[in-house]
C-alpha cells in the first residue's frame, strides 16, 4: 500500500534550520508531484512548496521565498524541504503530500496521497 512518511520536525530556535524528509513507498513515486504543506493550530492547510516529478521545476508560497528549498532524490524515493532562517510563525505541523501530475500543484484538493505530518516548533 502506498504511503508518505516524514520527518525530520523538532523544536529549534529562531533563525535556525531543520531539515525535513518525506519518504514514499508503494507506488510509482517518481512519477508524481510533491508538496509540502502546514497547518498550524486553529489554522488552515496552507500551501508551502512542491517540486515536479523530475525536480526540474519547483513553486514557493512567497513567505518561504529565499528560506526554504525543495528537493528530490527519486533513486532514494526521498523529497526533502530544507528549512533556513526559521520564524516562530513557522510552527507548525507540517505534511508532505503526492499529486499524479506533471506540474506543480498548490492546492491541496490536487494531491491524493498524504503523509501522516510532522511538527516543526520554532521558538523566539
Amino acid at each position: 500500500q502506498a504511503q508518505l512518511v516524514e520527518s525530520g520536525g523538532g523544536l529549534v530556535q529562531a533563525g535556525g534550520s531543520l531539515r525535513l524528509s518525506c519518504v514514499a513507498s508503494g507506488r510509482a513515486f517518481a512519477n508524481y508531484a510533491v508538496g509540502w504543506f502546514r497547518q498550524a493550530q486553529g489554522k488552515e492547510r496552507e500551501f508551502v512548496a512542491a517540486i515536479n516529478w523530475s525536480g526540474g521545476t519547483t513553486d514557493y508560497v512567497d513567505f518561504v521565498k529565499g528560506r526554504f528549498t525543495i528537493s528530490r532524490d527519486n533513486n532514494k524515493r526521498t523529497v526533502y524541504l530544507q528549512m533556513n532562517s526559521l520564524k516562530p510563525e513557522d510552527t507548525a505541523v507540517y505534511y508532505c503530500a503526492a499529486a499524479p501530475s506533471l506540474y506543480v500543484p498548490s492546492r491541496p484538493h490536487e494531491y491524493n496521497l498524504w503523509g501522516q505530518g510532522t511538527q516543526v516548533t520554532v521558538s523566539a
